[in-house]
């Protein structure tokens, strides 16, 4: 789907010929696309560990603000307004988050007569306190959804208002988004405990831990509205996009059209977001957010977000329009380009966010290197957002976001279909990430029927959180392609073949070269399966080599024989094409350390090579994983609170730690009964994935 470049120029403006972004990431590098297209000069800000970074590298300048936390750089409004006036930059463009919604910092830009690409402060003001945005709303009648949205904050009063709700409720905070500082609350045992932990995220995300509580609707829906208003009193929407699919409370996959709305509603959700907007006096670009009741096709408001949305590009696939442009062109002065009866909707559009985070893991961010990262082939109808390269780290400081795929067909079902194969497409190794989940996801039935709601994920983890165990092709493969870069010559040093340790000496300690036997130990890193493969190298063919193949496992013993050739052409891009009992298969392949990463049309397999004195080490290490008796950081983290002191008696369930990473918030908690023994971490610590923080003694 083209999006437009018409000239859009149509009134006197005030030209921007230099704009500083005060963002970082797969944003500023969006927005940095769309001004070099324009013909606008660009700055870039960054914190210590982004001076490496991509949208570095992109902009035409950049200037240094601050340490990596990022209340210490990208939140710090004078040291952007100053980076501006340094560079003589007219216009600041704060992307999402960050200052983005920050109604103090538009004022301050527009004080220093610079143009704030967004909405007046006032207008983010109104919207940005959730419990000011729903009286206005109200007002305007726009319908609310049932709550709490007054100033009391006394925990046993908001308590006594979640009572009068009845639950489940849901508690929020008043300047959030993108999850943080939301809680659902089933029962009036868990309240206090998630007001406590909303309140935190609140205070930490955004400077103020003022929560309103909202009774919550079973299986909604998220549906949002994009609008666009000029300094002109124009105001247009841009149709919906349905945000349903979430964890955490966090989106995770959008489309537009939503499906399953009449083109009544449709219209009708359209002219109460148009009419939402108006009512605040807006300009520039926002959503309009609408819990969406499937059992009564009512909406509701929920929020309204001030700035453009991480899902904006599915509106821009669907309506052929850039929506970066049209806030340039409406800040610079300029009326809409568009009059209402002229935006036409086209085909539908999907986009899927690529985490570094571990669905297995109750989706626990992964930060870490890239070290290997190749993308799908873009065009017309696929784009791919982002802010990364391979070698770049995902940084613990900053959300996980790898990057966005976003396709266009001109149908629903065409679309996902699309989207599934150019995921397949998407390899990725060095940490984890959510795209293997992501394939399983835009598969499933229910959801390619358009049944989906904000529990989708929850309701039918079982099926898209399986692991499945590799079959006798994909093992072979793994295998092979070990073998076949070894043959090459373009192993590495990590693996040495004159070692007699290495998987890939003979029994005699010779190289592969002959009709030798190899044996090899492999592990299935999702399922944690062991493998014990035997090779016998029977020569090579016109171009390829053969061997044939056994293993087996507690349950399994298959032999197979195998044809095999590897691409080495591309420095770290290896192909390699396999028959395996005659049926033909491709793959791409990553080789990290000891490990081998297979990609092909049904996702990513990893495999790593065992060394004998490894075996020891591995057995042992699951065995302190799955002890009761300790509390282990799930993930990279810093430690937020310590809820215990040494002797404390300890019930099941008992909150223990409270781990921030990424700007999320997660409670370890008790798994036994017992007594707290040793205390090994404190507030403010940065602790590994897996380090020991807690130990307890069991009550026997």
């Amino acid at each position: 789907m083209h999006l437009s470049v018409r000239n859009i120029h149509n009134g006197p403006t005030k030209r921007i010929t230099k704009l500083l972004i005060a963002n970082r990431g797969e944003i500023a590098c969006r927005i940095i696309k769309t001004a070099r297209r324009l013909q606008i000069e660009t700055v870039a800000v960054y914190s210590d560990v982004d001076k490496d970074s991509m949208h570095v590298a992109m902009a035409d300048q950049a200037v240094r603000v601050g340490p990596a936390q990022s209340a210490h750089s990208y939140l710090l409004k004078d040291r952007i307004v100053n980076a501006a006036i340094k560079t003589n930059s007219q216009a600041i463009h704060p992307g999402y988050g960050f200052l983005s919604e920050n109604a103090s910092f538009a004022q301050y830009c527009q004080s220093n007569n610079l143009i704030f690409i967004g909405p007046p402060p006032n207008a983010i003001e109104s919207m940005g306190i959730k419990s000011k945005s729903k009286e206005i709303m109200s007002e305007a009648g726009v319908p609310v959804i049932e709550g709490y949205h007054g100033k009391d904050q006394n925990s046993d009063f908001l308590q006594h208002e979640a009572n009068k709700i009845g639950y489940p409720v849901m508690i929020k905070a008043i300047k959030g988004g993108g999850g943080k500082g939301m809680k659902i609350v089933t029962k009036e045992s868990e309240f206090f405990e998630n007001l406590m932990s909303a309140k935190r995220e609140s205070l930490s995300s955004f400077g103020d831990d003022s929560v309103l509580i909202e009774k919550y609707i079973q299986q909604p829906r998220h549906v949002e509205v994009q609008v666009f208003a000029d300094q002109h009193k124009n105001c247009v929407y841009l149709f919906e996009r349905d945000c349903s699919v979430q964890r955490r409370h966090q989106k995770v996959m959008e489309e537009a059209p939503a499906p399953r709305l009449s083109e009544s509603l449709r219209q009708h959700l359209g002219e109460t977001a148009v009419r939402a907007a108006k009512a605040v006096g807006y300009e520039g670009a926002g959503t309009v957010e609408f819990i969406f009741d499937n059992a009564t096709n009512m909406f509701y408001f929920m929020e309204m977000n001030t700035r453009l949305q991480v899902e904006h590009p599915v509106t821009e696939m669907i309506t052929g329009v850039d929506l970066v442009e049209w806030q340039i062109k409406v800040a610079e002065g300029e009326q809409l380009p568009l009059k209402q009866n002229e935006i036409k909707l086209q085909g539908h559009s999907v986009q899927a966010r690529i985490y570094a985070e571990d669905p297995y893991n109750n989706f626990l961010p992964a930060a870490g290197n890239l070290q290997y990262l190749d993308y799908p082939n873009v065009s017309d109808d696929v784009r791919v957002e982002t802010g990364v390269r391979q070698g770049d780290d995902v940084s613990v400081h900053y959300d996980p976001m790898i990057a966005k795929l976003v396709v266009w067909s001109e149908t629903r079902s065409d679309a996902f279909a699309k989207l599934k194969n150019n995921l397949a497409a998407f390899n990725i190794a060095g940490l984890s990430t959510n795209v293997q989940f992501l394939m399983s996801l835009c598969a499933h039935p229910e959801l390619l029927k358009g049944n989906v709601h904000t529990g989708f994920i929850e309701q039918h983890k079982n099926v898209l959180l399986s692991k499945n165990l590799p079959n006798t092709e994909l093992i072979s493969q793994a295998v092979i392609a070990l073998i076949l870069y070894e043959e090459n010559n373009t192993i590495s040093t990590n693996i040495n073949t004159n070692d007699p340790y290495s998987p890939f000496a003979t029994q005699t300690g010779f190289r592969v070269n002959h009709n030798y036997v190899q044996k090899i130990k492999l592990k299935h890193n999702l399922c944690g399966e062991m493998y014990d493969v035997r090779i016998e190298y029977c020569g090579v063919g016109s171009s390829n080599s053969r061997f044939n193949v056994s293993f087996k496992n507690k349950d399994t013993e298959i032999e197979s024989n195998v044809i095999g050739s590897l691409d080495t052409s591309s420095p770290n891009r290896f192909h390699l094409t396999c028959v395996v009992d005659g049926t033909l298969y491709k793959s791409n392949i990553a080789f990290i350390e000891n490990s081998v990463h297979l990609f092909n049309k049904d996702g990513k397999n990893e495999f790593t090579v065992i060394l004998p004195f490894d075996e020891k080490s591995i057995d042992s290490n699951e065995q302190d994983t799955g002890s009761n008796s300790t509390i282990l950081a799930p993930t990279q983290s810093t430690v937020e609170r310590v809820n215990v002191s040494l002797g404390d008696d300890i019930c099941i369930g008992d909150p223990i730690v409270v781990l921030t990473a990424m700007k999320m918030e997660y409670v370890v908690k008790a798994q036994i009964e017992g007594k707290i023994e040793k205390i090994l971490c404190k507030e403010g610590d940065s602790v590994r994935k897996g380090e020991l923080l807690v130990k307890i003694v069991p009550i026997n």
